[in-house]
C-alpha cells in the first residue's frame, strides 16, 4: 500500500460517523411551567418557617446548615420547584432563582456546581423529616373527610388500611447513560411505597440502593409502621409464613394473594357456592417452619380463572369474602401512585447520580404528590365525585390553564375555576364499557350468595 493510499485510508477512518435517524426527533426540551399560586400556598401552609426552625440543630459535616447560601429552606425551595414546575435541567432552575425567585426565596445567584454539591453533601433525611411532617398535618387535615358508605364500615373497623409495594428504578436510570457510579456501573435502586387505600395519601417511602433486593427486606420496616389493628394490602412479593406469624403476634393483618404451589389443609369451610368459597387453612404442612397460626383464604371464580386471596382477619364480620376480594383490587391504586410519581412528576428522570441526591429527589417528589393528591381530595368533594373517580394527571396538567386564566382575571379561584371547567379539562374519569362489565359480572358472583 503506497503512503498516499495509507493517508487517504487514514482521514476516511478518522471521519466522525454520521447520526441515525431524523434530527427532528431528537432532543426534545421543554420549558419549565409557570409558577402556582394555589400549590404554593398549600405548601407555604404545610412548610411554614417553623418547620425548618425545628431543624437547626442538625450539623452538616460540622457546620450549621445556617451557615451557608443554599441552607435548607433554599435547598427545599429549589427542590420542591424542581418537581412542581417540571424543570429537567439545574441550570433552568438556576436561572429561574437568579431572575425571580423560588417561592419564599428571594433572587439569588448560585453556581451550578456549589448545587450539584449540595445536592450530594445535604443529608438527605432532613428531606424524610419535612415529608413526615407534611403528611402527618395532611391526614390530620383529611380526618373529617367522609368515605364513599362502601369502604366506611371497612375503615371503621381497622385503625388503618394501607398499600404497600415496591418499584425498581433501574430500567429508568439506563435510560440516562450518564449517570454511573465511581466503579462504572450504571446507578440503581428500588424504592418502596406506602399509601392509605382510600384517600391514596402517602405513608412512607424507602429508597435502596440495590435493584435486586427483595420485597421482604422491608418486613420489619413495614411492620413497626404499621399501627396495630391496621389492615395491610400487599402482592405476593411480600409471601411468607414468618411475616404472616409476625403479624398475627402483633395484632396487625395483612391481605395478599395465595400462592399457587402453597401445601394446605382446610380447617373449616365458612361458606361455598359455585363461584366462591372462604375457608379457614392451616399452611406450611411440609415446611420445618410452618404458618403457626390459621389463615382465611378466599377463592373466586373471575371469568375462567380461580383467583385467591389470603389474610389473616379470620371472623368474616370483620372483614366480609366480598370485601376481601374487592380491596385486594384497590392495591392497583399503588401502581398508579409509582406511574404518576414516575412518569407525570419526573422521577424517571434524575438530577443527580448519588444515592443521596436520588433520596433528595424521592422524599420531595412525595412531598408535592401528597400535596397534589390533596388537592384532588379538595375536587372530588366539590364535584361530589369519589376521589378515585378524579383524574390526578389531569388535575395537575389543568394547573397551566388556570394560571393563563389567571392573567386575564386575578380574582379566580382555583378549585370553583376547577369545577366549572370539569368537562373541558377532563377532570373526572369516564366509567368504560370494562368497568361496568367487571361491576355486572360481581353481581353475578355476590348477590346469590347475599340472597
Amino acid at each position: 500500500m503506497t503512503k498516499l493510499n495509507t493517508m487517504v485510508l487514514s482521514l476516511v477512518m478518522s471521519k466522525p460517523r454520521k447520526k441515525q435517524g431524523n434530527p427532528d426527533f431528537r432532543h426534545r426540551v421543554t420549558v419549565p411551567a409557570p409558577e402556582s399560586k394555589e400549590i404554593e400556598s398549600r405548601l407555604f401552609e404545610l412548610l411554614s418557617p417553623g418547620t425548618f426552625a425545628n431543624l437547626k440543630d442538625v450539623k452538616d459535616k460540622e457546620r450549621s446548615l445556617r451557615s451557608r447560601i443554599l441552607t435548607l429552606p433554599v435547598m427545599s425551595a429549589i427542590v420542591l420547584s424542581l418537581v412542581y414546575r417540571q424543570v429537567q435541567h439545574l441550570t433552568d432552575v438556576l436561572r429561574i432563582l437568579e431572575v425571580e425567585g423560588l417561592m419564599w426565596v428571594s433572587t439569588m445567584e448560585v453556581s451550578k456546581q456549589a448545587l450539584s454539591q449540595r445536592l450530594n453533601s445535604l443529608p438527605s433525611h432532613l428531606f424524610m423529616v419535612l415529608f413526615e411532617q407534611v403528611i402527618k398535618k395532611i391526614r390530620e387535615k383529611s380526618r373529617d373527610k367522609e368515605l364513599a358508605p362502601k369502604w366506611a364500615s371497612v375503615a371503621d373497623k381497622f385503625s388503618s388500611v394501607w398499600i404497600a409495594d415496591a418499584s425498581t428504578l433501574e430500567a429508568i436510570k439506563k435510560h440516562l447513560g450518564q449517570l454511573k457510579e465511581k466503579k462504572g456501573q450504571i446507578l440503581a435502586g428500588k424504592i418502596m411505597m406506602v399509601v392509605e387505600a382510600f384517600t391514596h395519601c402517602p405513608v412512607s417511602v424507602w429508597y435502596d440502593g440495590n435493584p435486586n433486593c427483595n420485597e421482604t427486606n422491608w418486613w420489619k420496616s413495614l411492620l413497626s409502621i404499621l399501627p396495630v389493628n391496621g389492615l395491610l394490602l400487599v402482592d405476593m412479593g411480600f409471601y411468607g409464613f414468618e411475616w404472616f406469624d409476625a403479624l398475627t403476634d402483633s395484632g396487625k393483618y395483612v391481605l395478599t394473594r395465595q400462592k399457587s404451589k402453597v401445601v394446605y389443609r382446610t380447617v373449616r369451610v365458612l361458606w361455598r357456592t359455585s363461584h366462591y368459597k372462604d375457608e379457614i387453612i392451616q399452611m406450611g404442612l411440609h415446611h420445618t417452619n410452618p404458618c403457626r397460626h390459621p389463615m382465611r383464604q378466599v377463592s373466586v371464580l373471575w371469568g375462567n380463572t380461580w383467583y385467591n386471596y389470603l389474610t389473616n382477619v379470620i371472623d368474616p364480620d370483620v372483614l366480609s369474602a366480598q370485601q376481601i376480594c374487592d380491596l385486594y383490587r384497590r392495591r392497583w391504586r399503588i401502581e398508579d401512585a409509582f406511574l404518576l410519581t414516575k412518569r407525570l412528576l419526573g422521577l424517571s428522570y434524575l438530577w443527580v447520580g448519588g444515592a443521596n441526591g436520588v433520596k433528595m429527589q424521592l422524599y420531595a417528589t412525595c412531598i408535592f404528590y401528597a400535596v397534589l393528591n390533596d388537592l384532588c381530595a379538595d375536587v372530588a368533594i366539590a364535584l361530589q365525585q369519589p376521589v378515585e373517580q378524579i383524574s390526578i394527571e389531569m388535575v395537575f396538567r389543568s394547573l397551566y390553564f388556570f394560571n393563563r386564566a389567571c392573567l386575564q382575571n386575578p380574582q379566580l379561584e382555583l378549585i370553583p375555576w376547577l369545577v366549572e371547567n370539569h368537562r373541558s379539562m377532563g377532570l373526572v374519569k369516564a366509567v368504560r364499557k370494562r368497568h361496568r362489565d367487571n361491576a355486572k359480572r360481581s353481581l353475578d358472583i355476590w348477590e346469590p350468595a347475599l340472597t
